[in-house]
C-alpha cells in the first residue's frame, strides 16, 4: 500500500533561478514568516490543525526550503488528511491505511477480523482459484474488494494489522486448495484444469482448524497466527 505523493504544491527553481514560478507563490523556509502567517491566517486555514500540520510535514519531507508553494497547494495537500491529521486513503477513502517508516513493523500483528470477511476471502479466493486454474492472475481478482470490505469493518487503528491477518487467512486458504488438487492428482500443475468437484471437500471451518496445528501446511503459510 505505497504512499501516493503528490508534488503539484510545488513550484521548484528553474535554473538555479530565485523568482517563484507562479504568483504568489513563496518559500517553504517562510512559511514561519508574519507575512506569510497572515496569508494563511487570512485564507481560513487554521495552522494549529493537526490537519495543517500533517500536510506540512509531507511538504518538508519531499522538497528543501528552497521550493515553493501557494495557499491553494496547500489547501489542496489538506484535504488528503483528516481533522486528526490521518491520511485519507484516496482509494477507498479511509484513514488508518498509510504505511510509514514508524509503523511499518507494528503493523505485523494478528488481530481478530469478522467472520464474515474470511468467509468472503475464502468464497472468493476458491472461486479465483477454479477459474484460472490455481494461477494468481492479479489483472482480473477481485480480492482487494474483500480487503476494502474488511476495513470498513474495522477500526481505524487496526486497519493496517487486519490486513495483514487477512494475509495470513487468504494464504491458507489457497494452500488447503493446492493440498486438495495434488491430492487427488498427483501429477497436477498450477495452469492445468482442476478437476470437478475436488474442493468440495475444502472448508474454511477446517482451513482455519488446520491453522492452530503445529506441523500442518497452512501452520507452515501462517507460523505466527494465533487464533
Amino acid at each position: 500500500m505505497a504512499r501516493i505523493t503528490n508534488y503539484s504544491f510545488l513550484f521548484q527553481n528553474m535554473f538555479g533561478a530565485q523568482r517563484p514560478a507562479v504568483r504568489g507563490s513563496f518559500q517553504l523556509s517562510q512559511l514561519n514568516s508574519s507575512s506569510v502567517q497572515k496569508q494563511l491566517k487570512a485564507a481560513g486555514i487554521d495552522t494549529n490543525s493537526r490537519q495543517y500540520k500533517a500536510a506540512l510535514k509531507q511538504m518538508m519531507s519531499n522538497a528543501n526550503g528552497a521550493m515553493y508553494t501557494n495557499i491553494q497547494g496547500i489547501k489542496n495537500l489538506m484535504k488528503n488528511y483528516d481533522k486528526h491529521g490521518d491520511y485519507i486513503d484516496p482509494v477507498t477513502g479511509l484513514t488508518g491505511l498509510l504505511i510509514t517508516d514508524e509503523n511499518a513493523e507494528s503493523r505485523k500483528r494478528i488481530v481478530s477480523i469478522p467472520e464474515s470477511s474470511r468467509d468472503e476471502m475464502f468464497e472468493l479466493t476458491k472461486k479465483e482459484f477454479l477459474r484460472e486454474n490455481g494461477v494468481q492472475n492479479g489483472d482480473t481478482t477481485k480480492r482487494s474488494d474483500v480487503y476494502t470490505n474488511l476495513y470498513r469493518k474495522m477500526q481505524k487503528n487496526d486497519r493496517l494489522a487486519a490486513g495483514y491477518t487477512m494475509e495470513k487467512y487468504e494464504r491458507a486458504y489457497r494452500q488447503a486448495f493446492l493440498n486438495a488438487v495434488r491430492e487427488a492428482d498427483p501429477d497436477w500443475e498450477i495452469g492445468k484444469p482442476v478437476k470437478p468437484g475436488v474442493l468440495d471437500s475444502v472448508t474454511r471451518e477446517t482451513t482455519e482448524d488446520n491453522m492452530k496445528k503445529p506441523g500442518s501446511a497452512a501452520t507452515r503459510v501462517s507460523v505466527d497466527m494465533k487464533i
